[in-house]
């Protein structure tokens, strides 16, 4: 009995011996299934967009940057029958709406500046009408009641086309 005693303890002596000690298993990262596949959009960078709109046989060009609701840009006016304007865009986006500062030349006048607003929809912009602050008659006197869809209408525009009339 003392032999298979001993026989039994030292079989499950080699036995332990020669079973392989395996480190602790980690994961190998595979393909990312809730990686972004295809063109990545910047949402938060600029965005760049241009319109034109076209009265009798008037023409307005505009080109806007919108930075995180921070509005710059520049607006061209060219008219038939009166002297045209151009100058910069400033301002911002509160909704769908833009509410711009019109730095411009015209009459062969530099530091005009004007109040113009714009709704934003998919298909372009519609330019607000309103009534003027008598003291200043640059500024809406009440920007709740500046209207939309009576003033002029741009329709998105090629860029290239815009830029071309802006210089």
């Amino acid at each position: 009995m003392k032999r298979l005693i001993v026989l039994g303890s030292l079989s499950l002596f080699v036995m332990s011996c020669n079973k392989k000690t395996e480190a602790p298993k980690t994961e190998i990262p595979g393909e990312d299934t809730t990686a972004a596949t295809g063109r990545v959009a910047d949402t938060l960078g600029p965005k760049s967009f241009c319109y034109m709109g076209i009265v009798g046989k008037d023409t307005v060009f505009v080109t806007i940057d919108d930075n995180l609701g921070t509005i710059s840009g520049k607006m061209a006016t060219k008219n038939n029958e009166k002297d045209s304007n151009k100058g910069d865009l400033s301002g911002f986006k509160s909704g769908d709406t833009l509410k711009l500062t019109y730095d411009f030349a015209a009459e062969g006048k530099t530091g005009n500046t004007n109040d113009i607003y714009f709704l934003q929809t998919k298909d372009g912009l519609s330019e607000g009408i309103g009534e003027r602050d008598q003291e200043t008659g640059t500024k809406y006197a009440n920007d709740s009641k500046v209207k939309y869809g009576n003033g002029r209408l741009l329709k998105i525009a090629d860029c290239k086309v815009v830029a071309k009339a802006l210089k």
